[in-house]
C-alpha cells in the first residue's frame, strides 16, 4: 500500500504520536511519500526526518501514485488536503492532532489500532459533495471548490446586500454581514457558528445562512444542490472578501457570482467503529450535565 502523509507542522507534543504513525506504517510495510514541508519541519526535530519512498508538493505528483492521503492536523488541515487529492478518487485520512474533528476523526491516543484496523480493511469510504465556483473564472487559484463551504463578507464596517436567486428565480436579498452557502458537510462548520441546520452527510442539499442579518426574521435555508445559485453583491465599499474553505480574496466587482455543486466527490475514510452521531454527541457535547454535581 502507497500512502501520501500531508500536514504543515508537528508541534514537539505530537512529536511522539507523528513517530507512532510511522512505526505502524513501516510494520505494515507500507510505501509513504511525506510532503515536502512537513518533512522540512521535522528534519530539526528529534529523530529527524522518518523513512520514506520519496516526498511531494503539489496535487499533481499524487495522482495514480498513492492508495491514501493522511492528513496530520485539524479539519482546517484535512480541507487543505481535498485540494491535494482534487479529482483524483484518493480517499482521505484524518487523524487530528488535536481535539476530535468532524474531519479528522482519528485521535491521537488511537492511532496505532486505527491504522491497524485500516490494513484490516474495517473502513468504508465515504463520498461527499462540493461546491464549485464557476463565475468568476480563476477568481481562487486553480482549484475553485469548497468542501465545506463558499462565503462573502463584508470588508468594511458597514453592511452589504447581497441577492440570492436560484436559477433566475429571486430568492432574498439579505441586509447582512454576509451570507455562508455550505453543503451539508460544512454544516458543522461555519454555518452552524451562525446558527444554521446540522445536515447530515449524504444529504442532497446546500444550506444558505445569513450572517449577522438585519432583518432578524431571516432564518437559514436549506435548498436541493441540483440547482445553480447565483450571487451578487451591492455596498458603498467597493471591496468584500469572496472565501472557498481556507481560500479567500477580495474582490470588487458587481458582476454576480454563480456556484453549483461539484461533478466529483471527496472521499473519506470512516473506521467501522466510529458513528456520526457518535462524533456529534462527542464535539457538540451533547447530553453531558455540565451543571456541576
Amino acid at each position: 500500500m502507497r500512502i501520501a502523509v500531508y500536514g504543515r507542522k508537528i508541534t514537539p507534543d505530537f512529536l511522539p504520536y507523528f513517530r507512532r504513525i510511522f512505526e505502524r506504517l513501516s510494520h505494515h510495510e507500507a510505501k509513504v511519500l511525506l510532503y515536502e514541508e512537513l518533512a522540512a519541519n521535522v528534519a530539526d526535530m528529534e529523530g529527524g526526518v522518518p523513512e520514506h519512498e520519496g516526498l511531494f508538493s503539489g496535487p499533481g505528483e499524487l495522482a495514480g501514485q498513492v492508495d491514501f492521503l493522511l492528513s496530520l492536523g485539524g479539519d482546517g488541515t484535512f480541507l487543505e488536503s481535498v485540494s491535494l487529492v482534487r479529482k483524483s478518487g484518493i480517499p482521505i485520512i484524518g487523524i487530528n492532532s488535536g481535539r476530535l474533528g468532524f474531519l479528522a476523526t482519528i485521535s491521537k491516543e488511537n492511532i496505532a489500532e486505527s491504522i491497524d484496523a485500516i490494513f484490516r480493511g474495517e473502513y468504508t469510504l465515504e463520498e461527499r459533495s462540493l461546491l464549485e465556483l464557476i463565475e468568476p473564472q480563476g477568481l481562487l487559484e486553480d482549484f475553485p471548490y469548497a468542501l465545506n463551504e463558499f462565503a462573502v463578507q463584508k470588508k468594511g464596517t458597514g453592511m452589504i446586500s447581497v441577492e440570492v436567486s436560484m436559477e433566475g428565480r429571486h430568492i432574498n436579498t439579505y441586509w447582512a454581514d454576509g451570507i455562508i452557502v455550505s453543503t451539508p458537510t460544512g454544516s458543522t462548520g461555519y454555518s452552524m457558528s451562525v446558527g444554521g441546520p446540522i445536515v447530515i452527510p449524504g444529504s442532497r442539499n446546500f444550506i444558505i445562512s445569513p450572517i449577522a442579518p438585519h432583518n432578524l426574521t431571516v432564518r437559514p435555508l436549506v435548498i436541493p444542490d441540483h440547482h445553480e445559485l447565483q450571487v451578487r453583491i451591492s455596498l458603498r465599499n467597493p471591496e468584500y472578501w469572496v472565501s472557498l474553505d481556507h481560500m479567500s480574496q477580495i474582490y470588487t466587482s458587481h458582476e454576480p457570482l454563480r456556484l453549483r455543486k461539484a461533478d466529483f466527490f471527496i472521499r473519506m475514510l470512516k473506521l467501522n467503529r466510529m458513528e456520526y452521531f457518535e462524533t456529534l454527541r462527542s464535539k457538540l457535547m451533547w447530553g453531558a450535565d455540565k451543571r456541576g454535581f
